[in-house]
């Protein structure tokens, strides 16, 4: 689930019914995997199950089906990708249609938060500002976290949750479990603080996802010193990333490093399940 399309899909489904058109399973290979979604207006698509022949013959089974939004109809209809469809994936794919209008936006909402990985990003700096434009886009529930309440733009993505605390990592212990924490303050100071914080999360109940912080082999070797200091034994720093991103991407402009980020985050995530051989 992306966010920020799911923002647009509701934006145009508090003006008009549409039929929603998701990937329920899947056998051998297909284009997406179940969870995949498109929301099927008179006039506009939002989002994609994989396009294709699939996606053409699915949006004109939805259409069929727009006159009767107001009634919340589903429908599970299987679609063989073979020589009958034009594909050549030989897997099949199960769709639910299933007819939906602004009275449903409270149903989807929960459903969808529900499927996002929780990301906690401590910093509103250049770098956590691209990082929020990329993570917006990309399947997470992004809490934006910094110490200076005037450091937050004037316009984020409407999802984002920006968050006031001083000190800094007394936000540590309410992060969502699961979280995956970015830490990439203005300050080396809250830095290690707020590294310091997840750690003794996780010594307590071992439920953050991924500890990542922004800086050199240099700057962790220090880290690593002043945390040693603090008592916590090698095991426990291990469990922190740093240097972050994916290796390989050179340039440190804000924009390339959030990407490399984004992509870490990305490879963080479970696999999905697969429901046949490819």
């Amino acid at each position: 689930m992306l966010p920020l399309l799911i923002d647009g899909l509701f934006d145009r489904l508090s003006r008009q019914g549409a039929v929603l058109v998701s990937v329920e399973a899947t056998q051998g290979s297909a284009p997406r995997d179940a969870g995949a979604w498109m929301a099927v207006f008179a006039d506009e698509l939002v989002g994609t199950i994989g396009g294709g022949q699939l996606e053409h013959q699915a949006i004109a089974a939805a259409r069929e089906r727009l006159g009767n939004v107001a009634t919340h109809n589903v429908e599970v209809l299987r679609f063989a990708l073979g020589p009958s469809l034009g594909q050549c994936c030989g897997g099949v794919v199960m769709l639910r249609f299933e007819s939906i209008s602004e009275g449903q936006i409270p149903v989807l909402q929960a459903r969808w938060k529900a499927a996002l990985a929780p990301v906690a990003l401590f910093g509103g700096g250049h770098v956590g500002r691209a990082l929020v434009e990329v993570l917006a886009r990309l399947p997470f529930d992004l809490t934006w976290i910094d110490s200076r309440e005037e450091v937050f733009p004037a316009n984020v993505p409407p999802h984002v949750q920006c968050e006031h605390s001083d000190p800094v990592q007394a936000a540590v212990p309410t992060l969502s479990t699961g979280s995956r924490v970015v830490i990439m303050s203005f300050s080396h100071a809250e830095d290690l603080d707020i590294v310091a914080a997840c750690l003794l999360r996780q010594r307590d109940r071992s439920d953050l996802a991924y500890i990542g912080l922004i800086g050199s082999k240099t700057k962790w070797a220090t880290f690593r010193h002043r945390l040693e200091a603090r008592g916590f034994s090698a095991d426990e720093l291990a469990q922190v990333t740093c240097p972050i991103g994916v290796p390989g991407i050179a340039g440190k402009e804000p924009e390339v490093i959030a990407v490399g980020i984004a992509a870490q985050l990305l490879q963080s995530l479970p696999a999905k399940p697969q429901n046949g051989k490819a």
